[in-house]
């Protein structure tokens, strides 16, 4: 069976089970899988509470090529589907070539971003950088090497982003401290590959790194057992992580696409458009603390990235963007 025929037969039988209103929306999850336990999973989240708070009914589909977005984003919109949304930077062209040719659907993409943005369509970002950094100090504190590791999915400037701010976060506390970087892969295939996780993991442990920041959806599972498994800490990321391995999660930077999908969902057809990006100040992104890590942050930890926290909504203290320069003051790639 082909790529093509599985996706027309999953559309059809997406179609006939997502019923006959016209205005139901769409989900799209990015390539790695809507139970990757990271973005697309938050993603999901966010629907199902819309679902769950409201009695609606929402249709979804995950890709399982490159060449499925815009044909998913046609099928969707030709279905009546609105709004769309996706999640994932790919999709911004894809949905960008669309929209045009749909100009009564409105189409939802998360993460990406365009030079000019069609009048039916919202870009949604947020300010990993910011929420990175508060990690990155817990991660200076935490540490008992002096050396803490740093895992990027594809490596592309978002994923930078990611790796910047955590770095800053660390040399804010230890000027010292030494950050090992390493990124999966190239390819989209970089997002869900447990397994390059691991080994990743396991040669920056071999240089010293005690506390790993895994910003690589489905692969930073990988990442995560690993860092159990051989007894030093690890940070989730997105989504609260901190559940998966209790006791050795030390934090995780949530990135709340669940929430931007949840409120895209709740706005519908006739929501704002444009640009938003969600930082601190937001809350759409942010450091996660549950009984699962409580054991491992202590008050003065916290303190310390409460105030932090506070100076950056303030204005007082600037996490340097990696898309500033395409460059990072605290850490080379």
């Amino acid at each position: 069976m082909t790529l093509m025929t599985k996706f027309m037969g999953a559309a059809a039988a997406l179609a006939l089970s997502a019923g006959a209103a016209l205005a139901e929306p769409a989900l799209i999850f990015d390539l790695g899988g809507k139970f990757d336990k990271s973005f697309n999973e938050a993603a999901f989240n966010g629907a199902q509470r819309w679902a769950e708070e409201t009695g609606g009914t929402f249709r979804e589909i995950e890709l399982q090529s490159e060449a499925q977005r815009e044909q998913a984003l046609r099928r969707f919109a030709e279905a009546g589907a609105n709004p769309i949304i996706t999640t994932g930077f790919a999709f911004a062209t894809p949905v960008d070539a669309v929209a045009g040719d749909y100009p009564d659907t409105k189409f939802v993409n998360i993460d990406g971003w365009l030079p000019e943005i069609p009048a039916n369509v919202q870009m949604i970002s947020f300010q990993e950088h910011e929420g990175s950094y508060l990690v990155g100090m817990l991660a200076a504190q935490a540490s008992k090497s002096g050396t803490i590791g740093f895992i990027g999915g594809m490596d592309i400037p978002l994923i930078r982003h990611f790796g910047c701010g955590y770095a800053q976060g660390a040399k804010a506390v230890n000027p010292d401290i030494k950050i090992v970087a390493n990124m999966t892969g190239t390819t989209p295939s970089a997002w869900n590959d447990p397994v390059k996780g691991s080994e990743l993991t396991k040669a920056q442990i071999s240089q010293g790194a005690d506390v790993v920041y895994a910003a690589a959806g489905g692969t930073g599972v990988g990442v995560l057992q690993t860092a159990a498994d051989e007894n030093i800490l690890s940070i989730g990321v997105d989504s609260n992580q901190n559940h998966l391995h209790p006791g050795k999660v030390l934090t995780s930077m949530l990135k709340r696409v669940d929430v931007a999908v949840y409120n895209a969902m709740k706005n519908g057809a006739d929501g704002v458009t444009g640009s938003m990006v969600l930082g601190l100040a937001e809350e759409g992104v942010g450091y996660a603390m549950d009984e699962n890590n409580a054991p491992l942050v202590s008050d003065e930890m916290k303190a310390s990235v409460e105030e932090a926290r506070q100076k950056i909504i303030d204005g007082d203290l600037e996490v340097v963007a990696y898309y500033a320069n395409d460059s990072c003051p605290a850490l080379d790639f």
